[in-house]
């Protein structure tokens, strides 16, 4: 087993003690040496234990380092990158607190075949060094990289160790390397080699971001399409190497004219086409419904005005208790409304997406995509509850979808640390070397292969190649096997694990054997560890958890499971090893990424935000994409084009003050007739499009696009044109005088409500953590995030063909670094869930996450696609629906009394806008006047009395009134936001369910959490696996028991017997009130018509519940009737029916 000893320069995990002032100078992190024993146990060297162990007869070689020296020449740097990044690919790092980070080779990730040459363990030859069992370095196709004319095959540490101790002498032929034909090797894909690093002083970030900035030429190019260095030396004013500054003081990429670099005529001339466009609700829609939200406003005021005035004089505390409810009714169905009252929809060209970004141009003479790189975060916590192939296939969603393949990376973060989850995903990235380019070569929808192998409809529509239904079925041939792996890993693992248990426990008795000799031996107990397919133990959480392996206690894990592609298109071929004919079909796969962040006893990991902000960090690390798109691990990527949607927002002008692009929540697997609304599209179709006529719609936890600088807590651009204020005094005016001396790139990165307008560097570890890399990483993500400069009008743009560059190569340190910045002490006195990244403190983080970027003035935009852009599944059991609803609720209570308190917003979130944020944090609040609103009807009906003197005309109009009004409301969203009116009106049924029920408990604990100081517990909701082919919706019938349901059990009931002595009282009372007994029944009605979905979820599946509950439970009801009857006769009478006289 080979391990790597390496050095980084961005990372101050240790201190040393040479500095002369006192102040230590951080010292990087290192990988420690590794090798394994013969028993098979993985063991761990620092520099210091060398010496001790220099003797020892297993002891592996290691690499001396000797400075460079006309006689010991590095070897080319296109080929150490390229070996590098497949080295890394193959290690699992492993690190954090007070332990060192280290690289473990692996010879395998999964039990299968690794056959793809970017995954990690790929299949490759072994090295023909005796003694030496590594594998031979590869290119992009997985073809072994031979660096002598005799093909000696030759792996990377032993290739170094030729070139820098062995003279440069091949160790088979015995002659010396020739480094022209290294780079023969390196340029054969059509790659031009790197330029010469710079002499020092500029980070790796600084370069690339110089780099890219020195692409504003259209002949940066040469005819031949090589790189022209003399040209680009020239146009750039720099150096040779990447510039001689970060930030070139001749460039201003905005609106200001290149006095050296002349645009050609035609592209300037070009007519300008937007990306996106605002589709405005017709006038004959909108203009009725703001109407009658005006007039049901002013009859609900005068409604209100009546009932104080006229009161019912014989039952005072009914009409008290009734008046309260209605006023605060009014009060929040307004809160609900006024944000309606611009509602709009959105559209986006993806033509003119194409044509912008990926089309020949003079800037861009190769059409290589200049869109910018996107991070896709999917996460998961508990294998027993997010089962593995949902997250399998969730992955193999992403991994297909259509986005330029260089520019997109996944990171699955593993919260538990299960090594179920690792090899699963492991076995994911195997089968996308089939799936992925099937789905490409014939434009497969939806790309996760479950879906796509359960669709109902015909797959053969519109499907023009005549070798389709082959391919298919091989392809479906090879997922069944597929899943049965992805299902079998658990008992593979636990039979692994087993076998190496017994290993390791007879070698132990054999070693206490040999020392006691012949003393009686006890049973030799050893901790039972979990074994990974390469035959050591897996660093996470173990089967049976022991200290260092728990779920709250273990090393930070990152595995590249798929190294980054090549920044060109790979064809396939028509070789007997492919499945399918992949001729001319472009078979790379994204960056792939495995991580698991540290956990130790003693911090607060907070849950998943948290995991969130952990790979915020390590992608910033690793790729750095200026987009990130969070997804569930149950929701995955319906329609393929869907991020390109959501650039077409990103990239527009005003594009940059656009914080994150959401999407909204479609899910599969609801009976049809949606019993508990889990579809919950009034939210998804009414509000979140009224939403984004004002600042934007919230953030929803999934299917949200950021901005990753938003996500940092920086300013909008341009905040302070855009935020209108009053008080322009000289003072401030002066401050916007100095803004034209500072640089526009420093003006982009602005944090808080202070008035400076340069960012002070310095304080950035403070926000940020220590670590460089990240802090070198921000400027670099805010640049390629900009929009496109092709227009006159659009501000804080980037130039054309600025992204088209090569992405850098993963090393050892870039890892390191990353596992460095997922540690459990890396967040401690930052800003990390205070300011930055996803905010701590509450079960509902995503939303105080949107409410923190819209109260410092940034936009989001709603983008709703003709396709679904994702999917996923929802609980449509009554007791997981319910848990789920209080969660949400929990969350809304504690932003209430939290300072996310929308009362407290800044004056850059609109009116409307806050009163949406308001009514987010006080709607669980309605649920303690709605529990009382559904017991007056029954009141009512057992006192004889009712909520008004009499039922008077007046009363009947105003009624009347209102429930026309909001019925014609009603209409009109159904109108303008496509929802249909039986989803409408399970809304309205779940409404009133969740507000007896979960909203209620949720005022409860949010009150025990203020007061008492008592922490909610979270309650992760179970994804459903899809084993149940028998019945798919056998959940929906399953009845466990909850304390929720006691209050709406309880209102039904007591409903039901009111209904029922209501209607014995008046029967046999001398003087009917008719009256009195209609006006408690109506109401009963309208409480046990919005609870009947409730009642049908208790009764079980359809045919089940015997008929005897129900003739027991009239029964019940009557004999209850007729003891109130009997108890509490009507005035004036002491019989019931005639001459029966009640004992």
């Amino acid at each position: 087993m080979a391990s790597k000893v390496f050095r980084a320069t961005r990372s101050s995990i240790s201190t040393s003690s040479d500095a002369g002032d006192g102040q230590k100078p951080p010292l990087p992190p290192s990988v420690q040496f590794g090798r394994r024993t013969s028993s098979g146990r993985y063991v761990s060297y620092s520099r210091d234990d060398l010496d001790s162990e220099i003797g020892s007869t297993d002891f592996m070689n290691y690499t001396v380092h000797i400075p460079d020296t006309p006689d010991n020449q590095p070897m080319d740097p296109s080929i150490s990158q390229k070996v590098e990044e497949q080295y890394v690919s193959n290690s699992l790092f492993t690190g954090g607190f007070n332990s060192v980070t280290r690289a473990h080779l692996m010879d395998k990730v999964i039990e299968s075949e690794a056959n793809h040459p970017q995954m990690a363990g790929a299949k490759g030859s072994s090295c023909a060094v005796p003694g030496c069992d590594s594998k031979v370095m590869s290119d992009e196709r997985g073809a072994d990289i031979l660096p002598c004319e005799c093909d000696f095959k030759i792996c990377r540490d032993c290739y170094i160790d030729a070139v820098k101790t062995g003279g440069g002498v091949c160790p088979g032929c015995k002659e010396a390397y020739k480094n022209t034909e290294l780079d023969e090797v390196a340029v054969d894909n059509g790659h031009p080699l790197p330029l010469p690093p710079p002499p020092g002083g500029i980070s790796r970030m600084g370069k690339k971001l110089s780099l890219m900035k020195s692409q504003k030429s259209t002949l940066v190019r040469s005819q031949t399409g090589d790189f022209d260095h003399n040209r680009w030396l020239f146009e750039t004013k720099g150096t040779y190497g990447y510039g001689n500054a970060i930030w070139p003081k001749e460039g201003g990429f905005g609106n200001e004219i290149e006095d050296d670099v002349v645009e050609p005529t035609e592209l300037m001339n070009r007519p300008w086409r937007p990306l996106t466009r605002k589709l405005k609700i017709p006038a004959a829609i909108l203009s009725p419904y703001r109407l009658i939200i005006f007039i049901r406003l002013v009859v609900l005021a005068l409604f209100l005005a009546w009932r104080v005035k006229h009161q019912n004089t014989d039952a005072v505390w009914l009409w008290g208790m009734s008046v309260v409810c209605e006023i605060w009714f009014a009060f929040s169905w307004l809160l609900d409304q006024l944000p309606k009252l611009c509602p709009v929809n959105r559209s986006t060209d993806l033509n003119v997406l194409k044509e912008k970004f990926e089309t020949p141009t003079p800037n861009n003479p190769t059409g290589k995509s200049d869109l910018p790189g996107i991070d896709i975060f999917v996460s998961t916590a508990d294998p027993e509850k997010e089962p593995p192939l949902v997250t399998a296939n969730t992955i193999l969603s992403i991994l297909a979808a259509d986005y330029p393949v260089e520019k997109l990376s996944c990171y699955v973060s593993d919260d538990g640390g299960a090594l179920l989850t690792f090899e699963a995903m492991a076995e994911a990235a195997s089968f996308a070397n089939t799936w992925v380019p099937f789905c490409r070569k014939h434009d497969i929808e939806p790309r996760n292969p479950e879906s796509y192998f359960n669709l109902k409809r015909d797959p053969y529509k519109n499907k023009v190649r005549p070798d389709f239904v082959k391919d298919r079925r091989r392809v479906k041939r090879e997922y069944d096997e597929f899943k049965v792996r992805i299902n079998g890993l658990p008992e593979s693992i636990r039979r692994r694990s087993d076998a190496y248990h017994a290993r390791e426990e007879i070698k132990a008795m054999k070693v206490e054997r040999q020392n006691r000799g012949d003393e009686t031996l006890e049973t030799v107990k050893i901790p039972k560890a979990t074994w990974m397919a390469d035959g050591t133990h897996w660093p996470g959480t173990w089967l049976n958890p022991t200290s260092e392996h728990s779920k709250g206690d273990h090393a930070g894990i990152i595995q590249v499971m798929l190294k980054p592609p090549s920044d060109e298109p790979l064809p396939g071929s028509a070789d007997d090893t492919s499945i399918i004919d992949l001729t001319d079909i472009d078979i790379r796969l994204p960056l792939l990424v495995y991580v698991s962040r540290e956990k130790r006893p003693g911090y607060d990991h907070n849950k998943k935000a948290g995991a969130m902000n952990a790979l915020v960090r390590a992608s910033a690390v690793m790729s750095n994409g200026p987009f990130i798109l969070n997804l569930d691990c149950d929701h995955y990527i319906y329609n393929s084009k869907a991020m390109r949607e959501g650039m077409c927002f990103m990239m527009d002008r005003g594009g940059d003050r656009l914080c994150y692009v959401q999407f909204p929540q479609r899910f599969e697997g609801i009976d049809p007739s949606d019993r508990y609304a889990n579809h919950n599209t009034v939210f998804f179709d009414v509000n979140m499009r009224a939403l984004d006529g004002l600042q934007g719609p919230v953030y929803v936890g999934t299917g949200c696009l950021f901005r990753r600088i938003a996500l940092y807590g920086f300013d909008p651009p341009r905040s302070k044109e855009h935020h209108a204020s009053c008080n322009c005094c000289f003072g401030r005016q002066k401050k916007h005088a100095s803004m034209a001396s500072t640089p526009e790139e420093s003006r982009a990165l602005r944090m808080g409500d202070e008035e400076e307008e340069e960012m002070n560097l310095s304080l950035f570890p403070k926000k940020f953590g220590n670590s460089t890399f990240l802090i070198d990483s921000i400027p670099v993500a805010e640049f390629q995030g900009r929009p496109l400069a092709d227009h006159p009008a659009v501000k804080n743009g980037r130039p054309p063909g600025a992204l088209t560059i090569p992405r850098d190569l993963l090393d050892a340190s870039t890892v390191a670094e990353a596992i460095s910045v997922i540690s459990c002490w890396y967040e401690d006195k930052t800003e990390w869930g205070n300011r930055v990244g996803w905010i701590y403190g509450s079960v509902t983080e995503d939303v105080v996450t949107g409410y923190r970027m819209h109260n410092r003035g940034w936009k989001s935009v709603y983008c709703v696609t003709k396709r679904d852009a994702f999917r996923g599944t929802a609980p449509i059991n009554l007791t997981d629906r319910l848990h789920q609803v209080l969660r949400w609720a929990t969350g809304s209570v504690e932003i209430f009394f939290s300072r996310n308190n929308a009362l407290l917003a800044s004056p850059r979130m609109k009116i409307l806008q806050r009163i949406a944020y308001l009514n987010v944090g006080i709607y669980p609040f309605t649920s303690i006047f709605l529990i009382v609103y559904c017991f007056l009807p029954a009141l009512s009906l057992f006192s004889g009395q009712f909520i008004v003197q009499t039922l008077n005309v007046t009363f009947l109009s105003y009624l009347l009134g209102i429930t026309v009004t909001l019925c014609i409301l009603a209409v009109l969203e159904i109108k303008w936001s496509g929802i249909e009116l039986e989803e409408w009106w399970r809304n309205e049924q779940f409404w009133l369910i969740g507000g007896t029920s979960a909203h209620l408990a949720a005022v409860l604990q949010g009150l025990l959490k203020v007061v008492a100081g008592i922490e909610i517990s979270f309650t992760l909701t179970s994804k459903s696996g899809g084993d149940d082919v028998d019945d798919e919706f056998a959940d929906l019938y399953i009845v466990k028991w909850t304390s929720l349901m006691i209050p709406p059990i309880t209102i039904m009931m007591v409903n039901m017997i009111g209904i029922a002595v209501g209607v014995s009282r008046t029967i046999y009372s001398v003087i009917p009130q008719w009256s009195r007994l209609l006006g408690g029944v109506f109401f009963s009605f309208w409480v046990l018509a919005h609870l009947y979905p409730f009642a049908k979820g208790l009764m079980g599946r359809r045919g089940r519940t015997p008929t005897i509950v129900f003739v027991w439970s009239g029964l019940i009801a009557i004999t209850i009737s007729l003891l109130w009857v009997a108890i509490n006769p009507p005035a004036g009478s002491n019989q019931i029916g005639g001459s029966f006289q009640f004992p």
